[in-house]
């Protein structure tokens, strides 16, 4: 072995070894204990088999979490993208100052999670019913995270917020390999924005849209520090996300065993939608 291949080896092994036991080894013991009834703290525990599992389609507050986490997931991803796409072509337009606009829209993507999700919670629960009672607004005047029906909206108009930013870079990039001269053509045809948009834009960057699709529905069905942060999965339990119910219900509730199998699922149920987008959008990318 020469000595360039040994320095590979010792950049690769130490990393190969701290993933295995800082993540793939954890996985494997959240499968093991997802079979017996474990709670998390006592030494003491038994094999339930597939009882965990089985009891999991019985949990009225797991079924609730994951319709919660799908709701969000669904119009998270749209929203995201839509917004994401419109903005990335503004940004990619000769505009003045356009570098420092993409560094602004970039910011978020830098900014911690949790600090952000504090930030946003004390304008929802003070700045803005502030401003609404000041200026005689009546719908601003309510504290939204408190609102029952209300308090996602919030939770979602930060993630969006903040998970943009990292979309925008990605159609940007995108929008750098659309040829110009395929506009120049298009418009001597006589193609307007909308068609030029539709017919040349859109079909060059769809593998960017696929990529940016399946990374925001990834995400979004992830989301949990922004709950950490903002309504701790209130008010009651409407807000309670899938991560955040294995969080609590396995590190305080002493349901570890039982969350351990409710995260095998969830693994499970993000790989299958992010396999299924993949092969859906792919073959829309084909048939474009």
């Amino acid at each position: 072995m020469n000595g360039r291949m040994m320095a590979y080896y010792l950049m690769v092994i130490p990393a190969a070894l701290l993933f295995f036991a800082f993540h793939t080894f954890p996985a494997i013991q959240g499968i093991y204990y997802s079979f017996t009834n474990w709670n998390g703290i006592n030494l003491d525990y038994d094999f339930v088999g597939f009882k965990n599992y089985i009891n999991l389609f019985k949990d009225t507050a797991v079924r609730d979490s994951y319709l919660f986490t799908f709701k969000f997931a669904i119009f998270a991803g749209v929203l995201v993208n839509i917004i994401s796409l419109a903005v990335a072509i503004g940004l990619n337009a000769k505009i003045k100052g356009r570098n420092f606009f993409r560094a602004v829209y970039f910011l978020p993507n830098i900014l911690s999670v949790l600090i952000v999700g504090f930030i946003f919670n004390f304008v929802f629960t003070s700045i803005i019913p502030n401003l609404g009672e000041k200026y005689q607004i009546e719908f601003l005047t309510e504290n939204i995270l408190g609102n029952a029906n209300l308090a996602w909206i919030g939770i979602l108009i930060v993630f969006i917020w903040q998970s943009c930013a990292f979309n925008i870079i990605l159609y940007l990039s995108g929008l750098q390999t659309v040829p110009h001269e395929l506009y120049e053509a298009s418009s001597l045809d006589g193609a307007n924005r909308w068609q030029q948009f539709w017919k040349i834009t859109f079909p060059v960057i769809a593998p960017f849209f696929t990529i940016n699709m399946v990374l925001a529905m990834k995400n979004a069905l992830m989301v949990f520090d922004q709950i950490v942060a903002m309504t701790g999965g209130g008010p009651g339990t409407v807000t309670t996300s899938i991560s955040y119910l294995i969080y609590t219900g396995g590190l305080a509730g002493g349901e570890f065993a039982f969350q351990s199998a409710n995260g095998v699922i969830y693994f499970i149920v993000i790989m299958a939608i992010s396999v299924f987008q993949l092969k859906v959008l792919q073959k829309r990318e084909m048939d474009m």
